[in-house]
């Protein structure tokens, strides 16, 4: 049986957020919590610091309040009008004090000048400032500073901006409303037991409140306020929040933000939280899966470089839940090198949640151009036979995701005769409600370049190969299966390819629907590393490649693990590893450089020893069909391997003893190059590794935080207490 996995983005920009073009002027902050318009900034718009260049000290020089140019002094000294000089002092000396007291105010102000900057900032954020509207929307802090945005909502009302700025995460909310905002991270994507903050600008003076909630989804304030307000302000059409948090904050009532998936929450309402009570925000609130802490990637500018799109043609997909469709694609670059630097998917408007998975593979260069005339259902009786020499992944893309920009140094290789000249697009559309009708013209576009770059890049599959012997019992809450890419494995694959290693970049975890977290565990020489790769709230629905922080290097003899957990309580019969999003899998997609011949490097467990904890004897030998026919006991005779499985009386306990088995059981080696070939150690059985089980999470260092928060630039540090207002 073939295995075979799995189975643009609009701007808004903040200046434009308004009904009316913002003005240029910045505002001063004023004792009653608005801004009034102050001398023309000498900085760019938008700047926090703007007014605090525009201060009082350079007021007076413009209006001739300060010192007389040295003429003008003396000359009035000389007539004996206009200036007072005191007695005690001639003018020579009166001069030369005046200069030294302005060298002295100069190099105080040029000592002070960032910190300057940065506390006029912070004190019109803590004094309202930006609650008029002619404020404009650009104000506040600068937009670089959140590296990363989504829109959450699909009317383009709601903008959420981030970026990590070292244990703490910093948010930027644009809004279009002029009443409250809430914003909240939660385990499961709803109200209950969610960590949530709320904020907003009513009558010129700004708030921001820590909430969460329980079980019941009542919403409480927080005795532990760890949210911390550094811009507030609102306009005609808009409110605009910036806060930040740390990632660990020691309070129950928070969560823990990590580089797993992040289920945010959020709602508004057009008026704020006032002494009437809680507003309800009705229909405007919804639920996204983000990924807060995926590292800030260098972004080169693809607006004028090639491209080609690798496009489905009006394919019908069948009422049926699970649909694989293979289409044949030619690479139009031949005959020179190119790197292509960046992939984004071409979903079809409305498909969004009809696409669940593109594959694209590598195929043999020896077919011809017929092959392009007609796509087919993949893994179907019928299919050409030219679709089985397409067994090398080349590019992942999953439900959720966005494009994928690969590092500066790195890149797809496309254009030389080990390149791939014909590939073959795998597109996995869910249709579980069994619409009919559905055409789809999906695909994906892959931007390229002519100036190469250091390395060609490459993509290991590893986990567990798809098959009937990966199987879950039913109604588990917590199922764990592993897949091994095993020393035997990089051991020779590197040590022919590689010795010095590879260095992994980027990773995507697989799972379906009973997937709740995954992780990718590293050992060498037998030690175990820091994880390569993890996700603990694991969402079917979102699912895109995690940029490393760090390279990491895999060398000949390492370990990798696949370890992926599954809960299975709402089921009744068996869940068998497969193509269907029904079906499981547990697999991991490591980007990696550079290029060696190395596509596969997964395991499956011996089924033998899964039969016998069932009580099957013997089976029907020789093997003609599969699944196999059992022989012995009389309850199981002649049923299949997965009619047995399925008769048998599982209970949690079984569930849990048959779970220690097959974590210990051998493993059959996957071990796969790039062109349809195998390494030697392929179909070899192996011994998993001693690991520790559970997996031993690493200690977090929390912070535990007050309303005030700590702000340092240079040698210069001071506690800024933000007023908010209250709420009830």
């Amino acid at each position: 049986m073939r295995r075979r996995i799995w189975g643009g983005k609009s701007e808004l920009r903040s200046e434009h957020l308004g009904e009316k073009p913002p003005r240029r002027a910045h505002g001063r902050c004023s004792g009653r919590g608005r801004v009034r318009p102050g001398p023309a900034p000498t900085g760019g718009a938008g700047e926090p610091g703007a007014a605090a260049r525009a201060g009082p000290g350079r007021e007076r020089t413009k209006r001739g309040e300060g010192a007389l140019p040295r003429r003008g002094r003396r000359g009035a000294a000389r007539s004996g009008g206009g200036t007072h000089i005191p007695r005690t002092r001639t003018p020579r000396r009166a001069h030369a004090e005046t200069l030294r007291r302005q060298r002295v105010r100069g190099e105080r102000m040029r000592r002070l000048r960032p910190w300057a900057l940065v506390l006029g900032g912070l004190l019109c954020a803590c004094a309202g400032a930006g609650a008029d509207a002619g404020a404009g929307a650009g104000a506040g802090p600068a937009l670089r500073s959140y590296p990363h945005s989504a829109v959450l909502d699909g009317a383009g009302a709601y903008r959420l901006r981030w970026g990590r700025r070292g244990s703490a995460l910093a948010l930027r909310l644009e809004v279009r409303t002029r009443g409250y905002v809430g914003f909240g991270l939660s385990a499961s994507g709803g109200m209950a037991s969610a960590d949530i903050v709320v904020g907003g600008v009513e009558g010129g003076q700004p708030y921001l409140q820590d909430y969460f909630t329980d079980e019941n989804r009542v919403l409480k304030k927080d005795p532990q306020q760890d949210y911390h307000l550094e811009y507030a302000m609102e306009n005609s059409t808009h409110t605009i929040l910036a806060f930040s948090r740390e990632l660990h904050t020691c309070d129950t009532n928070d969560k823990s933000i990590t580089e797993s998936t992040v289920r945010v929450i959020w709602a508004y309402h057009h008026k704020d939280m006032g002494e009437a009570g809680q507003n309800y925000h009705g229909s405007n609130r919804g639920t996204k899966s983000l990924r807060l802490l995926n590292p800030e990637r260098e972004e080169v500018s693809s607006a004028s470089l090639p491209f080609f799109d690798l496009t489905n043609k009006d394919v019908p997909v069948p009422d049926k839940d699970t649909t694989y469709w293979c289409q044949m694609f030619k690479i139009p670059v031949q005959h020179e090198k190119h790197h292509v630097t960046k992939v984004e998917p071409l979903i079809q408007k409305g498909h969004e949640n009809l696409v669940h998975h593109i594959l694209l593979y590598q195929c043999s260069s020896n077919l011809n151009d017929s092959v392009l005339d007609y796509g087919h259902e993949c893994y179907h009786p019928n299919m050409p036979d030219s679709f089985l020499t397409c067994e090398t992944v080349i590019f992942a893309w999953a439900i959720g995701g966005e494009g994928f920009t690969y590092p500066p140094h790195v890149g797809l290789s496309i254009g030389t005769a080990a390149d791939p000249l014909f590939v073959l697009m795998e597109v996995h559309y869910d249709n579980p409600s069994f619409t009919e009708g559905l055409i789809d013209n999906s695909g994906l576009r892959l931007i390229y370049t002519p100036v190469l770059r250091k390395y060609d890049a490459g993509v290991i599959e590893a986990g567990l190969w798809v098959s009937l012997f990966h199987n879950i019992p039913p109604g588990m809450p917590e199922f764990v299966s592993e897949g091994h890419c095993t020393l035997e494995c990089l051991e020779e694959a590197l040590g022919a390819e590689r010795p010095a290693g590879i260095q992994v970049f980027a990773v995507l975890l697989h799972a379906h629907l009973a997937g709740r977290a995954i992780r990718m565990r590293h050992f060498h020489n037998g030690e175990e590393q820091k994880l390569l790769a993890y996700d603990d709230e694991f969402d079917f629905n979102f699912q895109e490649f995690q940029y490393l922080e760090e390279e990491r290097t895999i060398l000949p003899g390492d370990n990798l693990v696949t370890e992926c957990h599954y809960s299975t309580v709402d089921r009744i019969r068996m869940t068998w590893g497969g193509l269907s999003t029904r079906n499981e899998m547990c697999l991991s997609y490591l980007l990696y450089y550079p290029r060696i011949n190395l596509t596969r490097c997964a395991s499956i467990p011996d089924i033998m020893e899964q039969l016998q904890f069932i009580g099957v004897k013997e089976i029907y030998r020789p093997v003609r069909t599969w699944p196999f026919i059992i022989k012995s006991p009389k309850q199981y005779k002649n049923l299949s391997f997965m009619d047995a499985m399925n008769k048998f009386k599982w209970s949690r306990s079984e569930g849990l003893s048959y779970n220690q088995l097959v974590l210990k059981l051998p493993v059959n080696v996957r071990c796969s190059k790039t062109d349809n070939a195998e390494w030697s150690i392929q179909g070899m059985t192996a011994l998993p590794p001693e690991i520790e089980r559970p997996y031993k999470t690493e200690p977090v260092i929390c912070s535990s935080s007050s309303s005030s928060s700590l702000h340092k630039i240079g040698n210069f540090s001071t506690r800024i207490q933000c007023s908010v207002g209250k709420i009830p």
